[in-house]
């Protein structure tokens, strides 16, 4: 289980925030063009994430690892967001199709023959669903970690990408969506439901279910779709009703920004990898007169005013670098900065909003450019300051290491990892479902490229339709009832 769960908990550590003086956020434009030209830099971190995913996966079973260069395991989160990533770099010329058909069909060739069971050790999975972190050579169970719903759901993203995205007639890709199919159907959401009519975040052989559901507003809105719209295992209609029950407890202002808050910038960018939320509302939505793009949109500008205002006085902290997600950090030990003691920590659920503030000084480049989709104007410049500022020592083979912190100058400190550079602490590694978004959301940036393959899928329209969303491109005919829409093909 992750480190950071349950938020909750943090949130009542940490306590609330208050809001600040109000930031003029510019309206999304009406129509985008189809492809958006990039800045040099951007189109370059795009490509070098991409490469992480395709160079580091292991080509015999799909599998990308957690973490890298760090020996680990993978994360079958990383391996959803890797399987998408592949169909990027087809269409950006990369990679042939065949490449990515190949590596596409030994990843789902391993999911759909992986063993499931109830053994502590043995197994890759149970009821469909996945273990977090699997051995990148066997693919079952690494240590004691827990069977993921939502970890699940993000390679399941990756999953029903694949299957609307190689659509050909052709064997290779037929039986793609054809194992797609399996590895979806094969999911029992209801047994996940603990604790009716919520679900639950995971389960592990030693000890049942865990006792925490996934409630409240977060990245788990992919779970809730997914399992409303399974052909097979379905939830009711009255899960999606009590996960967005709680929302309220949530909504309101901070640093001028009103919206549904969610600390760490992930949860406002996970689901919006695969699903395009511009244009559709749920009765939640509906009800504020927004959809949950612009609810995004609007997080990434509180976490900027935040930076500017950057109440903890945190070194490089400005309108061009900011940023806070959950990420690698550089110890958990106290050390004298700026004339007080400061907590530092290692992997953490950092973010600033409604809930809690939680901040070391440490600053994750996927927080700004993961959010380029919803904030071009303000998250093309935070990548380009990053890179201008600090670039020498964060940026390299793979686009940007996970995390940095100008502020942790302490030389003699016993690092969890990293080291101490003259940009302050850098990590040594890049994480998957960190470098997942950059990659994913740029490329939905430059042409709504994930979002139009999305939109084809039929489970997950279904599952958007039965959580009550409606308006937009989900009320148009679907290309995949054959009564509008076209085919995947080339972007630009």
């Amino acid at each position: 289980m992750r480190p950071w769960l349950p938020l909750a908990m943090a949130a009542l550590l940490l306590g609330a925030c208050d809001g600040r003086a109000p930031v003029d956020v510019p309206a999304v434009p009406a129509a985008a063009p189809a492809v958006r030209a990039l800045p040099p830099l951007v189109d370059d971190l795009e490509r070098r994430t991409f490469d992480w995913f395709w160079e580091l996966g292991n080509p015999v079973n799909g599998l990308v690892p957690d973490r890298w260069p760090t020996p680990s395991a993978s994360s079958i989160a990383a391996v959803g967001f890797g399987l998408t990533a592949y169909g990027v770099g087809v269409e950006r010329g990369w990679i042939s199709r065949e490449q990515a058909v190949d590596r596409t069909l030994a990843t789902l060739r391993f999911f759909a023959r992986a063993p499931q069971g109830t053994n502590a050790s043995g197994a890759s999975g149970y009821k469909g669903f996945f273990y977090h972190f699997l051995d990148m050579d066997t693919g079952l169970r690494a240590g004691t970690n827990e069977l993921s719903t939502v970890d699940t759901a993000l390679l399941l993203g990756g999953v029903l990408f694949a299957q609307s995205y190689y659509d050909r007639d052709d064997r290779k890709e037929a039986e793609i969506r054809r194992l797609a199919d399996k590895i979806y159907g094969r999911v029992d959401w209801t047994w996940a439901q603990a604790r009716k009519p919520l679900i639950s975040m995971g389960w592990k052989p030693e000890e049942g279910m865990l006792k925490y559901d996934w409630q409240g507003y977060n990245e788990a809105i992919l779970v809730y779709v997914l399992a409303l719209g399974s052909p097979t295992h379905a939830v009711g209609e009255d899960a999606y009703q009590a996960w967005s029950a709680t929302y309220d407890r949530t909504w309101g202002k901070f640093h001028g920004q009103e919206h549904l808050s969610f600390p760490p910038l992930f949860g406002h960018q996970y689901s919006h990898v695969w699903i395009d939320f511009r244009g559709i509302r749920d009765a939640y939505m509906r009800k504020r007169g927004l959809d949950y793009f612009e609810n995004s949109r609007r997080a990434a500008y509180a976490q900027q005013a935040y930076a500017i205002d950057n109440p903890g006085g945190w070194a490089g902290y400005d309108r061009k670098v900011w940023g806070l997600t959950a990420s690698d950090g550089p110890i958990d030990a106290s050390f004298e900065f700026d004339g007080t003691t400061r907590l530092f920590r290692t992997y953490a659920p950092r973010g600033a909003g409604i809930e809690y503030v939680l901040d070391d000084g440490t600053l994750a480049p996927t927080a700004a450019a993961g959010s380029i989709a919803f904030a071009p104007e303000i998250a093309i410049p935070a990548i380009e300051a990053m890179h201008e500022r600090y670039g020498k020592d964060i940026y390299g083979e793979y686009g940007f290491l996970d995390a940095f912190n100008p502020s942790f100058t302490f030389a003699d400190a016993d690092l969890h990892h990293g080291r101490v550079t003259p940009s302050g602490w850098v990590d040594g590694d890049y994480l998957g479902i960190d470098q997942g978004p950059i990659v994913l959301m740029i490329e939905n940036h430059r042409s709504g490229f994930v979002w139009e393959v999305m939109r084809r899928n039929p489970h997950i329209r279904r599952g958007l339709q039965r959580a009550g969303f409606n308006g937009g491109w989900l009320d148009a005919a679907s290309p995949a009832d054959g009564r509008g829409g076209k085919a995947a093909g080339k972007v630009d």
